[in-house]
């Protein structure tokens, strides 16, 4: 069934600063050409860096800075709605289940997204954040009903190698286990998206983020060639469509729907 009225979008992530570095360059595109665009965040980033204090002024006060920084980033993505599920950041993986999944189930239901994205199974670099709204989100699409298409955030070798170059180390420490980045296999990439026309908004969405740009202060140094390398095409392994299938690789999210 062909989808009727706008497209609508709808990204379920876990904290501010995830929408512009991890698909900034959908949203940006996707606002440009008329769809509707739409954010789930779980988390404030409460411990979350504050810029290059050593202190932090604590979670209330970094959780307020850094929601006052997502709602600036989604101004520059065009962002039609952003909503928080107020759970802490860090132990988004000991919420409720039943009570996260009905929360983003009644946002589904409200929106009416024909797309959802979220982070693949791994997480990424295995965060337990990550890991966790992959699993919310999943489940709560399957209770919501109504999404046509289910993707999960995918990034290949040379894609992460330019993640990497542009921001070192990716990693985490999990229970004294230390987790890192592992690109997916290219052949598992059912879909790639050109974002090049949208990179410079990507890029004012993550300058944002101003608390966390000590940690990425090397990206300030990069050349307008680097920058549109690193947000100038996203990643995705189609979980689920209602609409299309098979091996061909998928150039929208909205394939099959228009």
């Amino acid at each position: 069934m062909m989808m009727t009225g706008e497209p609508r979008l709808l990204c379920v992530l876990a904290h501010p600063d995830d929408e512009s570095l991890g698909v900034g360059g959908i949203l940006a595109k996707y606002a440009a050409e008329g769809a509707g665009t739409y954010l789930v965040t779980a988390t404030r980033g409460e411990r979350g860096r504050f810029g290059e204090s050593r202190e932090s002024p604590g979670p209330e006060v970094v959780g307020k800075v850094r929601e006052g920084e997502l709602r600036a980033a989604a101004k520059e993505l065009g962002l039609r709605e952003v909503h928080f599920l107020d759970y802490c950041d860090g132990e988004l993986d000991r919420a409720d289940p039943r009570e996260a999944i009905g929360k983003i189930a009644a946002h589904i239901r409200r929106i009416e997204p024909q797309v959802v994205v979220t982070f693949g199974p791994d997480g990424a670099y295995g965060h337990p954040d990550h890991i966790a709204i992959s699993q919310l989100a999943g489940a709560a699409a399957a209770e919501a009903g109504g999404v046509r298409k289910f993707y999960y955030m995918a990034w290949s070798r040379d894609q992460w190698a330019a993640y990497l170059a542009a921001f070192k180390s990716l990693k985490v420490n999990v229970d004294g286990i230390e987790r890192q980045a592992v690109p997916w296999p290219d052949w598992a990439i059912t879909t790639v998206i050109d974002t090049r026309d949208v990179w410079a908004a990507v890029w004012r969405a993550v300058l944002c983020h101003r608390t966390q740009m000590a940690i990425h202060r090397q990206l300030e140094q990069l050349s307008e060639e680097e920058h549109r390398k690193l947000w100038g095409c996203q990643q995705f392994y189609r979980v689920f469509s209602h609409v299309n299938g098979g091996r061909k690789r998928e150039e929208d999210l909205f394939e099959g729907l228009r």
